[in-house]
């Protein structure tokens, strides 16, 4: 048996292999089968329990049904099940070993539930797991541990919840991890050592949360970021050093709408592969000494009040050597007030400074 993901549409095609001799045969109550059962549906059906599935399953789709919760022993016979579905299924808790048997299970779907409480314990066996989704819920805690038995877990959505703080221990063991989407939650601290049993994300989304410093002591175990999402956070400076330790490998930055007021000189220091930084919607005058526009095809700048002095002339040369030249306007001083960046005459005096060569060569 084959398993073939499209992430980016979100579902699911199983290649399936040959029906178990003996399965039975019988199709649950008000739901519809294919492939000797192999496919289970019972999408918006009313079922207010979960039903019976043999081992020969591979998909069951619970969606939209009134489940409430998952007990232990829940699908003690579903032993060959690769994608559970249970989407908007009103389920407000899973308990503790509630996927117990589900050794061989990729993908689990627990989106648009109100699921407040996950018992210790609840995704025990899920040793395959590889996505899980958990977005749009009421989870405000995540318990030591909880993630520890998901040594393949590739993608966490948890996009949309009540989280406030993440703590040391809380990705313990799932040191696969590459996808982590924790935007739209309420988190004002990410504790030192939070993510260091993580440190091979690629992609890391905080935006639409509420963190009015940079945590610059829980991220800087983190190696090989690609992507990094904080817009709509309300931080008023990025310090020196802050995305140094993944800075060769990070493409992508996002930092729009934070009322951001100031980068500190260093705040790009070892940052050597941004294309795209997108800096709308901000408190914005100048841009960092340590920003190289050298590698950046796609930079947004829109409403900031940026002062349009010396300060500013590396990022005037960069707009005059490329195609992309994005709205900047000038707020600042008087003369050049509501005049485009790219337009300007402020900086027809500005010398470029001269660059130091470098020793050794990039590894």
């Amino acid at each position: 048996m084959r398993c073939v993901s499209w992430l980016l549409l979100g579902t699911c095609l199983l290649v399936l292999g040959p029906a178990v001799q003996g399965a039975p045969s019988q199709c649950p109550t008000l739901c519809h089968c294919h492939g000797d059962l192999q496919h289970v549906i019972c999408d918006s059906v009313g079922l207010k329990k979960i039903p019976r599935v043999p081992e020969t399953t591979r998909l069951l789709n619970l969606q939209r049904n009134n489940l409430g919760s998952i007990s232990t022993g829940a699908f003690s016979e579903s032993k060959g099940l690769i994608s559970l579905h249970m989407q908007q299924c009103q389920l407000r808790e899973i308990g503790s070993q509630a996927f117990k048997g589900l050794k061989k299970l990729i993908y689990l779907y627990l989106s648009n539930n109100e699921i407040s409480s996950i018992k210790p314990g609840a995704f025990e066996e899920l040793t395959e797991l590889t996505y899980l989704y958990l977005d749009r819920n009421q989870i405000s805690d995540l318990a030591k541990g909880l993630f520890s038995p998901m040594i393949n877990l590739f993608i966490l959505q948890l996009n949309d919840n009540k989280l406030r703080e993440l703590r040391p221990g809380t990705f313990m063991g799932a040191k696969d991890l590459r996808w982590l989407h924790m935007s739209g939650n309420e988190l004002t601290t990410l504790h030192p050592g939070c993510l260091d049993d993580v440190e091979n994300l690629a992609l890391l989304t905080l935006d639409r949360n509420k963190m009015s410093t940079y945590p610059i002591a829980a991220m800087s175990k983190l190696r090989v970021v690609e992507e990094l999402t904080l817009g709509s956070n309300p931080m008023r400076t990025i310090p020196d050093n802050a995305f140094q330790s993944f800075g060769r490998y990070m493409e992508k930055l996002h930092l729009d709408n934070m009322g951001l007021e100031k980068f500190s000189d260093g705040a790009f220091t070892g940052v050597t592969a941004i294309k795209v930084l997108n800096l709308d919607n901000n408190k914005l005058k100048s841009l960092p000494k340590s920003l190289e526009f050298s590698t950046i095809n796609n930079l947004t700048l829109s409403n900031n009040p940026w002062s349009c002095t010396c300060q500013l002339a590396p990022l005037r040369r960069w707009m005059d050597s490329t195609r992309n030249r994005p709205d900047a306007v000038c707020n600042s001083p008087t003369a050049q007030k509501a005049k485009q960046v790219r337009d300007s005459t402020a900086f027809s005096g500005c010398r470029a400074k001269a660059k130091r060569a470098k020793k050794g060569t990039r590894h």
